[in-house]
């Protein structure tokens, strides 16, 4: 892990229980031991969707990430932090104000955006592990953004990027069941629950939004 990961990995998350009632706080690192998610420490996450208007979704490949690097995965996706801005629950503006501060350090999107252009879909419930010592287990706020936007990614965070149709998406998700490619758990779950339901609505997707629900997956 680079100086900066390691440096991430001292980040206060926020524990939640299962139906996503914050418990209190406690570290990156302690929050993604296998050995903690067993005993069953649970934290609020975020994914990102990022869609352009061509209606194409950006994703992202990172080698170097704690858990599943060298996967293909969502646009975005991290934690929100314990702190008082990132915790407003009203109209998930806390889950927001943290996914437009992990936009703009990974994928280098200037200040175009705002938490506006931000759209809170619905959560899901997932467990994973990555190895035999780190994992991943979250209640994940699943986030989405229409907008053509400037993306300079940092390296540190990611690898490579590419904007997928559907088809090449469903494509990517094909090789990865031959194991010709590597996708994240939690990709998996929101191209095959939510995203290609979605697609054909782009322009209109409040239909999809389930603010109260948590999907167990």
């Amino acid at each position: 892990l680079s100086e900066h990961q390691l440096q991430r990995l001292k980040e206060m998350l926020v524990v939640v229980d299962e139906d996503d009632k914050v418990l209190g706080e406690d570290t990156k690192r302690s929050c993604h031991l296998n050995e903690n998610i067993e005993k069953g420490l649970l934290h609020r996450a975020f994914s990102v969707v990022l869609f352009n208007t061509e209606k194409k979704v950006i994703q992202t490949r990172s080698d170097i990430k704690l858990t599943f690097p060298g996967h293909f995965t969502d646009s975005c996706c991290s934690h929100p932090l314990y702190n008082p801005a990132e915790l407003e629950e009203k109209d998930a503006l806390g889950v927001k104000r943290a996914a437009l501060r992990r936009l703009q350090a990974e994928l280098g999107i200037p200040q175009e955006l705002s938490t506006e252009d931000i759209v809170f879909m619905t959560r899901y419930y997932y467990k994973a592990k990555s190895d035999q010592i780190w994992g991943e287990h979250e209640i994940c706020y699943l986030l989405l953004v229409k907008k053509n936007v400037t993306i300079h990614p940092d390296p540190d965070e990611v690898d490579s990027c590419c904007y997928l149709a559907q088809e090449e998406l469903e494509e990517l998700m094909e090789k990865a069941a031959r194991s010709e490619a590597r996708v994240t758990p939690w990709l998996r779950i929101i191209a095959e629950r939510f995203l290609y339901k979605w697609w054909p609505h782009l322009d209109e997707v409040t239909q999809f939004v389930e603010l109260h629900k948590i999907h167990r997956v």
